[in-house]
């Protein structure tokens, strides 16, 4: 019979134990394991082949100024005040950590090993309340639970499937993986957006400062040269603008401000996170790149939880909570209630008539041949790369249409200005 190699916590005394169990599959070795009463957390096929600690990697990680914080909860201190936990942080812990797993060492060793260099005040005493809560018995996924606002439920889903399975390393590197992709794709989207948002603020900050200094000196020197006669229309518009800017700079400085203010208040609120996702996914433009974004996550989401050994029902209610937009959680919780009911996943992406035909598709042919965390994963991968050409094509659209607004802004002021010395020249002559 195949022997597999196990690595697991004594839940009575806290201790680390390693042993060999007999079983025709992996899952009979986990179920045996379980009925000792042991929290697993590797499993290997061959006992001879079990990993060792290799100390090189120790030393490489252990690497630096030691420093111990004491054990608090993250969030209940000044510290969480002032410090946040970032998703590069959790990423580079994410991807030490399965490292270190996989080399063969101990989960709680290694959770003391990258508590050791961390910096962050608020992760450092996190990371070591997870040993302790290891050392007590429980599993990683308890520790986890501790700190919602460092780990999503996608994180920690993942990594209790990865504990039932045996295959908490490899869990780790996939989570690694997808948190990069992730971070990778955000980071594209913000960079396509923060184009157009500077140029607005330099061009309004040279707007701002024609109206509110230069427009109102040309009043009076059009005052001596015209002698009473009346402005141009546009001049006096202009002109009119620029005195109530100059001499109302308080109220013109401040609405924009309130405006925005009121803007990030209603943006947070149920109905106003609902509107803006929906124009997102819909808006010129821009929505083409917001649902490409949308199915990639989806698809990469989705496909590392059933990957990693979530059942499907609870794979969609955690893809659901972590998708970062309200329509298409809305898709998603009907795509759960049909999927619950007996339909396909398939034909539940489609009856929402949000995914484009190409995903649900190749899900269907996911489903036909078995292998749908596979081509979950095909999908995100060509969608990344959708997601690509969209912020390639979406800035080269960008820019000439900021040029040429501003050029018409710009333009239509100068017009304004120039109108009245024409007329002075054509009464002179």
């Amino acid at each position: 019979m195949p022997q597999f190699a196990y690595t697991a916590i004594e839940p009575s005394t806290g201790e680390e134990s390693r042993g060999c169990v007999e079983g025709e599959t992996r899952e009979q070795a986990v179920a045996e394991l379980k009925t000792r009463g042991l929290a697993l957390t590797s499993l290997v096929p061959n006992f001879s082949e079990a990993p060792r600690v290799s100390e090189r990697v120790e030393e490489a990680t252990v690497a630096g100024p030691a420093h111990r914080t004491p054990k608090v909860q993250a969030g209940r201190t000044w510290a969480g005040l002032v410090h946040r936990v970032r998703r590069q942080d959790v990423m580079f812990f994410t991807r030490q950590l399965a490292v270190l797993l996989k080399a063969g060492m101990p989960i709680v060793r290694a959770l003391e090993v990258l508590a050791r260099p961390e910096r962050n005040p608020v992760f450092e005493p996190a990371i070591r309340n997870m040993a302790d809560v290891i050392r007590a018995g429980g599993n990683l996924s308890d520790g986890l639970k501790k700190y919602p606002k460092i780990f999503d439920p996608l994180f920690i889903n993942m990594v209790k499937a990865g504990e039932a399975g045996g295959v908490l390393d490899g869990v780790l590197e996939r989570l690694a993986r997808l948190l990069e992709r992730t971070e990778r794709i955000k980071g594209r989207v913000k960079a396509a957006l923060t184009y157009p948002v500077v140029i607005l603020l330099v061009a309004g900050g040279i707007l701002a400062g024609l109206m509110v200094f230069v427009v109102p000196k040309f009043e009076q020197i059009f005052s001596g040269l015209l002698r009473g006669q009346p402005l141009p229309p546009l001049t006096r518009l202009v002109i009119g603008a620029g005195n109530y800017a100059s001499h109302h700079l308080a109220v013109t400085v401040g609405l924009p401000v309130l405006g925005w203010i009121a803007w990030r208040a209603f943006r947070r609120t149920r109905t106003g996170t609902a509107l803006m996702d929906r124009f997102l996914i819909r808006a010129p433009l821009m929505g083409d790149l917001f649902l490409k974004t949308a199915v990639a996550r989806f698809t990469r989401t989705f496909g590392s939880l059933l990957a990693s050994g979530v059942p499907m029902l609870d794979a969609l209610l955690v893809t659901r909570d972590t998708g970062g937009n309200v329509h298409v959680a809305t898709a998603l919780t009907q795509v759960h209630d049909r999927v619950r009911a007996g339909a396909g996943v398939a034909r539940s992406l489609e009856a929402t008539a949000l995914f484009p035909d190409l995903v649900t598709s190749m899900i269907e042919v996911g489903e036909e041949t078995g292998a749908l965390p596979a081509m979950l994963t095909r999908i995100a991968d060509a969608y990344d790369e959708e997601v690509d050409n969209a912020v390639g094509a979406l800035t080269s659209i960008i820019e000439p249409i900021m040029i040429v607004v501003m050029a018409i802004v710009v333009g239509l002021i100068v017009i304004a200005l120039f109108l009245p010395i024409v007329g002075v020249i054509q009464h002179l002559q």
